[in-house]
């Protein structure tokens, strides 16, 4: 059987994964670091583009692998328009979205540019895997109750696919034979529906609703919300850094480092503890909601991202949810390991690559 080589590209906002597998078998891995010194002379993310290009092909070069023998590139996806889940080969149309970054500049945008350079350059297919677009909710899930502001669907789809599939074959069964619960615990929080392939249901992991995470402050009391936005305290700017980045954790305990606030817990700081177990309760809550959507026939509840790592929290969300289903713990993102595997599917052909 032919194996692959494949090019994995994954740009955060300070620094530039990238992989080489053969298959699904790692053969090099490096992790490009950007001080704010080298991006300070960037006036955005998509000025970037030929720096952190220049970059990966100068340490892949040096690497010893020979870009000839690649067979594809796979980058990380980027804020496009909502599109169903899966494996897409990058278009003019995605390369457009990308650059226009008309719903929003982030790194990850990056991403697919790069990656279709490359493969460009040496005539090979590049794609993106499950960006955090994915858009699968049901018609009855986007209602929020204010017709001008319906329920969005941005949240971790790239490892929340990931791991379904992999608690999918752990089962013996394929991902769209069955019903699973998966939450994403990072800096952004993320709890999903996964009905027979599709997220029918799922938090805006952004800036939207759902568990207040290290950093974010997730579902609040709208109407006391409204009043500080008007209370003339804050700036526009002030809010949103409540919302994003100074919520959470952060706001209650003066860190967003969950191993810093573990460490308090255990020299017996139980406001800590509280507030740090509110995060278990409120994503149990969540699991609980998502067990409702899928009428109580769940056949495993995933829990995966950074803070699965905790096993204090691993506990407390255990008590609240084993009753609904049994519950697998996946830590960490994976993601190079899933942008591989997404590439991997289009190129051995067992799934059929989208078209954006």
């Amino acid at each position: 059987m032919k194996s692959f080589l494949l090019l994995i590209v994954n740009p955060g906002s300070t620094s530039t994964k990238l992989a080489v597998f053969r298959d699904h078998d790692p053969l090099y891995s490096e992790t490009l670091r950007h001080s704010s010194d080298d991006l300070a002379e960037f006036d955005g993310i998509i000025e970037q583009f030929a720096y952190r290009r220049k970059l990966v092909m100068e340490t892949l070069i040096n690497s010893g692998i020979k870009p000839a023998k690649l067979d594809a590139v796979v980058g990380r996806g980027g804020l496009l328009r909502p599109v169903p889940g899966g494996t897409y080969l990058i278009s003019e149309a995605m390369l457009r979205d990308l650059k226009a970054q008309e719903r929003g500049a982030h790194a990850s945008n990056l991403g697919g540019l790069i990656a279709h350079s490359i493969a460009g350059e040496l005539g090979i297919p590049s794609y993106i895997v499950d960006p955090v677009c994915i858009d699968e909710l049901a018609p009855v899930s986007r209602i929020s109750g204010m017709p001008e502001n319906p329920r969005q669907s941005l949240f971790h789809a790239l490892n929340h696919k990931a791991v379904a599939r992999r608690a999918a074959e752990e089962l013996g069964k394929a991902y769209n034979e069955i019903n699973l619960i998966v939450a994403h615990l990072g800096g952004g929080i993320s709890v999903g529906a996964h009905s027979r392939g599709r997220v029918i249901d799922v938090n805006d992991a952004l800036a939207g609703d759902g568990p207040f995470t290290p950093e974010r402050s997730g579902g609040l009391p709208v109407g006391k919300l409204v009043e500080m936005c008007y209370s003339g305290c804050y700036t526009k700017d002030e809010m949103m850094k409540k919302l994003i980045g100074k919520g959470g954790l952060a706001a209650y305990l003066g860190t967003s480092d969950a191993l810093t606030v573990e460490r308090r817990i255990d020299e017996g700081d139980s406001r800590a503890r509280l507030i740090y177990e509110a995060i278990g309760y409120q994503v149990a809550k969540e699991i609980g909601a998502c067990a409702v959507v899928l009428k109580g026939d769940v056949d495993v509840i995933v829990i995966t991202g950074g803070i699965a790592h905790s096993k204090l929290l691993m506990h407390w969300l255990e008590e609240r949810v084993s009753f609904i289903a049994p519950v697998k713990v996946y830590p960490g993102e994976n993601e190079m390991e899933a942008l591989a595997a997404g590439g991997l599917r289009v190129l051995t052909g067992e799934e059929q690559a989208h078209v954006y």
